[in-house]
């Protein structure tokens, strides 16, 4: 099973050399980071890695992962993975994720509330938008995540039939409900999750974190309720 991993940065030059030594050797194809406009030289640390870098000037998260997946079409993998450059994840447990899809799942998020957490790593913003968000998929679509974590695995098919589109903070939660719309097989595992090297850019500002949740909900509601018929 040929397996590429998808790593969004944005001013990461500290922690991107860990996230890429922690990779298991020899268990995926290629890397991938896709620079977002760094501004701190993380474009000059990707350089010196033995990553495929990729330039997105448009700003976001969703962009940086689509950019990522339109380097692998030339030659696409079976399963991507995607991984956040802040070394908040756990890459070494990436043989989990990979071992639910070669049992069956199209695909698997990696829980951080199913798995071990450091003290502080979920930011109380975070682990209340996480619990709300789970709950109102729940109730719309009829399926039970415990998380929107950015730590995931999805086979190629899968993805191209999700034809993903967000280009910002709703890119994971669109994932997830889409899956659920087109009855892909969808599988949690339990991932280790730890204080990220720097501050979030994200749930570390108050503006972040609103712009944040106002677009996962937004995401959320838009395909609107539907009785989902998963694949077991």
């Amino acid at each position: 099973m040929k397996a590429s991993v998808v790593i969004p940065v944005f001013n990461e030059r500290d922690s991107l050399p860990l996230v890429v030594g922690d990779i298991p050797p020899g268990l995926v194809s290629e890397v991938v980071v896709v620079d977002n406009g760094s501004t701190d030289g993380t474009d000059l640390i990707a350089r010196g890695l033995p990553v495929r870098l990729v330039r997105e000037a448009r700003r976001g998260y969703g962009s940086a992962c689509l950019a990522g997946l339109a380097a692998l079409e030339a030659s696409p993998p079976d399963v991507v993975v995607f991984l956040d450059g802040d070394y908040s994840d756990h890459p070494e447990e990436m043989p989990s994720l990979l071992t639910a899809i070669e049992g069956g799942a199209d695909l698997v998020i990696g829980s951080r509330t199913l798995g071990r957490r450091e003290p502080g790593a979920l930011l109380p913003q975070a682990r209340f938008g996480n619990l709300f968000a789970c709950f109102l998929i729940r109730l719309l679509y009829g399926y039970r995540y415990t998380d929107l974590g950015p730590f995931r695995a999805i086979r190629w098919d899968a993805c191209r039939r999700l034809a993903m589109r967000d280009r910002t903070f709703g890119w994971t939660c669109e994932m997830q409900v889409k899956a659920l719309r087109r009855g892909l097989r969808v599988a949690e595992v339990p991932v280790s999750y730890r204080r990220r090297v720097g501050v979030s850019k994200i749930t570390g500002t108050v503006s972040g974190t609103l712009r944040a949740g106002y677009k996962i909900l937004w995401t959320i509601l838009r395909h609107g309720p539907l009785n989902v018929k998963r694949k077991t």
